[in-house]
Formats: C-alpha cells, structure tokens, sequence
C-alpha cells in the first residue's frame, strides 16, 4: 500500500489520520497510482464499441424529466429476466453509460438484462452530489416499476457501482425507498460496489473539495457508512490492492461495518489490479467482479 513513485519530502501538519494535506490529496487522485489509466480508458472505448457491434446498440430510456436522464438497455432474450444496473464513475465529473457498454455481452449471454445510467456530474449541478444521488435513486426506481415493460422481473434488481458510482450505489443501496420513492425497502436483490468512498469526511479535507461543495449535511446523509441500517440486500466490496491507501480503507472499513451489523457481505481483493483494470474484470465471467456478479445473481434470484 506504499506509494513508490513519490519522492521524499518534508512532511507537513496532518490533516486526516497520518497523511498532510498533499498526501491526503494523492490519496484521492487515482491517477497517482494508476499509470496505465490512459490506456485502460482507450482500451474501454474499443471494448465498449466491440460489445455493441455484438449486440447492437442499446434502448435508450427515459427515467426523469431531464434531458441528461435517461438509461441504456440491453435486454436478454429470456423473459422475466434478471436485469443488473451500471452507475459509472469518473470522479463525479466525468464517464457516460455509453463507455459502461463493455459487460453488457457478459450479462446478455447469463440471461440478464444489462442497464447502464446516464446522469448529471457535480460540476454541471453546481458542485452538490445531491442532484447526482437523487437521480441515480430516482432510476433505479423507475426501473423497479416499468421492468415489465420490458420483461424484466421487478423482484430481481442488481446494482453495480464503480469508483464514484460506487459512492453512488451506496446510497442507493441505503436508501429509505418507502418514505422518498413509494417502494419497498427490498427493492433491490444485490449490490456490488468496487474501489468507492463510503465516508466523506477525509473526502472532504482533500483537493475534491475544490470543486465539490462539501458541507455537514451532504457529509452526513451521504455516506453510506453511516446509514447501513438501511441496507436490505446481500452485497460485494472489492477494490485493487494497486489503489491508493484511502481506497484501500475505505473499501475494507465499510465491508467491516456492514459485517459488524450483521448484513450479508462479502470482501474481495483483486491482486495486482489497480483503481481502472478492477472495472474490467465485470466483463469477463473468469474475472473477480464478473464471476462474483455471476454468483451473487444466482445465488439470490
């Protein structure tokens, strides 16, 4: 968990745990730990296309009263299927459901329908995650009440979050589904959540804050850590033993948390995989986050 490619300096006064404020900052700017993340990027694109040339390009959904929300579905041919949802990541400034393409053939091919979401990004909702996490509820729920539009079984919904969508799926999967959106608690069948933040204090202290609005109340409501008495599903934590040391914490942290509350949950580390390659392993039923969304799917439905 050390980072080799940082050169000795001076330390600063500490700002979270251990770590001064340029430590802390690294800590959340995988691009620190990740050299490769151009070429994993570049090699999603042409993965992502090469899935759509398979099986045809998706049906684009609407899920809300905003042009920016709307869903991406591949539908399996079996009916009353599965159907597991994608939230991408991108720091919560970037990523499109169009580059979450790739495990869709994956997801198809087992008999599950494949939905990838579009949503709004923290600088175009002036710097609250708020919109973000009221958006991405608000579609899962949709896909809950129209599943049967498009065969689908309402009763057998997944999530997956990565990254920042990983933040996103945790308060998805903490929700108070009865009291914001009408539906049951359980809703949902399984998560999965790979390489997120589940706590936003240390967040909060770090160079995010710089174009992230951080403030009591969005550190309270929005990690999920603080709320797991609200989850009601068998999840999976998996995260890189190449990311940084806070991704590291805060994947093993809140997977304890939940064990401690007794929930179903289950903790895998991917070896020599770093912040971006963990994502790829969805696509492929032989890989960490592909076999375990395989198993979780079957395991539950």
């Amino acid at each position: 968990m050390s980072d080799a490619a940082a050169e000795p300096r001076n330390k600063g006064p500490l700002v979270f745990m251990n770590y001064d404020q340029d430590e802390l900052d690294r800590c959340y700017d995988q691009s620190n730990w990740a050299p490769n993340t151009a070429i994993v990027h570049a090699r999603t694109e042409v993965n992502c296309e090469i899935a759509r040339q398979h099986l045809g390009e998706p049906e684009r959904l609407s899920y809300g009263p905003t042009e920016i929300e709307k869903l991406d579905l591949f539908r399996a041919e079996e009916p009353n299927a599965p159907t597991m949802i994608y939230v991408h990541g991108g720091a919560w400034r970037s990523g499109t459901s169009r580059r979450c393409h790739m495990p869709a053939e994956l997801f198809v091919a087992n008999g599950i329908n494949f939905i990838a979401l579009d949503f709004i990004n923290v600088d175009e909702a002036g710097g609250s995650l708020f919109p973000m996490i009221e958006q991405t509820r608000r579609a899962v729920a949709w896909v809950y009440k129209n599943a049967s539009s498009f065969g689908a079984d309402p009763e057998k919904l997944y999530v997956f979050g990565h990254s920042s969508g990983a933040h996103l799926t945790g308060n998805i999967l903490t929700t108070d589904w009865p009291k914001l959106h009408g539906v049951p608690f359980t809703i949902l069948k399984g998560g999965m959540v790979t390489s997120g933040m589940y706590e936003l204090a240390p967040v909060r202290l770090s160079a995010r804050s710089k174009y992230v609005n951080f403030t009591d109340q969005m550190v309270e409501e929005l990690s999920s850590i603080r709320h797991i008495d609200r989850l009601h599903c068998p999840i999976v934590v998996s995260y890189g033993d190449q990311e940084s040391p806070e991704f590291q914490r805060q994947n093993i942290e809140f997977a304890a948390a939940v064990e401690k509350a007794g929930k179903p949950v289950k903790l895998q580390v991917a070896k020599g995989y770093n912040h971006f390659e963990i994502a790829e392993t969805l696509a492929n039923p032989y890989g960490l986050l592909g076999r375990a969304a395989l198993e979780l799917i079957r395991t539950t439905r």
